[in-house]
């Protein structure tokens, strides 16, 4: 019994140390994997902040990046619209090259013609020199004609300052003639005048008892009633009387004015200003008053008295002596007057 117990004793002593060590190596080893694990984590973790480093820079590159396309794409755009207007410039260089191509072909031209007219001119030029002293010869033939020219000027000058003295001469004549001829004039004018005063004084004294005729200013004056009918340029009985020692004294006065006195009898109608009907001979007082001057005319013309002494005109009722429409201002324009006048 106490040999196996102790046999016993024995071998648990035997497994203990051995437990010992094994169990010492496998904390050793659980030791060594733990550090080689903690180890692993600190190098993991360590490589885990440098990517994650790594991922940020790279996010800042993305989007700096992504700034930078965006940027590119505006200027992409730029570009585009850059080389569109270079393009149309580009165009338009062109076509003005083409014209200015154009042009210098042109003036290519030209040149050409123009060396072409300067070797002509050229050509002229060697002919005019060879005939320079001809052409001298003919200068100074030139120049004494000239001369000969300015001596035939100088004469001319003296030629026409004679004639102007003779000119200043004519008119000196001239204005004395024309003095002249203003006084015989105002002696015609002053023997017409005086012609008129004894030819109406003669007719005043023959007429002076009628009340219906009278002398106004420079004018012998008829009322229309002495000689017309109303409305009518017939020459009433009692007016031809009256006409008669007009002509007498008309057919005497020219015997007694000269030749040379321009002289008329200027017969005027008038009438007053009531309207015709305009259904009988005479439209309006116009053709009225130019018919009655016309009778007049006509029939001192029938008593001798030459034509050319006398003049008829109207004036209707636009030449009043009186105004209003009475009867008495009526009548007074209602006239035929006479006038003693040059022609």
């Amino acid at each position: 019994m106490s040999s196996r117990g102790r046999g016993r004793d024995r071998n648990s002593e035997d497994y203990w140390p051995g437990f010992v060590d094994a169990m010492s190596a496998l904390l050793l080893v659980f030791i060594f994997l733990l550090s080689i694990f903690m180890i692993a984590q600190f190098f993991l973790s360590q490589q885990l902040s440098g990517r994650d480093s790594v991922l940020n820079r790279l996010n800042q590159q993305v989007a700096e990046l992504t700034e930078l396309l965006a940027l590119q794409k505006a200027n992409v755009g730029d570009l585009q619209s850059t080389i569109s207007s270079l393009q149309t410039n580009l165009d338009q260089t062109t076509a003005e090259r083409d014209h200015l191509q154009g042009l210098l072909n042109d003036h290519s031209g030209n040149l050409d013609a123009a060396d072409g007219k300067l070797a002509a001119l050229r050509g002229q030029l060697e002919s005019e020199k060879s005939v320079s002293a001809r052409a001298m010869a003919q200068i100074e033939l030139l120049n004494q004609q000239i001369s000969a020219l300015r001596r035939q000027i100088a004469a001319l000058e003296d030629a026409l300052e004679a004639s102007e003295s003779r000119d200043r001469e004519s008119q000196t004549k001239i204005a004395d003639l024309g003095k002249r001829l203003n006084v015989a004039l105002a002696q015609r004018v002053q023997e017409l005048s005086r012609y008129r005063s004894d030819f109406f004084g003669r007719l005043r004294e023959i007429l002076a008892k009628r009340a219906d005729v009278e002398v106004v200013g420079d004018r012998f004056v008829f009322q229309s009633e002495v000689l017309f009918s109303s409305g009518n340029d017939e020459i009433n009985p009692e007016g031809r009387a009256q006409l008669d020692i007009l002509a007498e004294a008309i057919i005497e006065l020219e015997k007694q004015i000269p030749e040379g006195i321009n002289w008329v009898l200027r017969v005027d109608g008038h009438t007053d200003n009531r309207p015709l009907s305009g259904t009988g001979r005479f439209r309006n007082n116009w053709e009225l008053s130019a018919a009655r001057a016309i009778s007049v005319v006509r029939f001192l013309i029938s008593k001798g008295v030459a034509p050319n002494r006398l003049v008829a005109a109207g004036f209707g009722e636009y030449q009043p002596r009186a105004t209003g429409d009475t009867p008495q201002a009526l009548a007074k324009n209602r006239r035929i007057e006479l006038k003693l006048t040059q022609r």
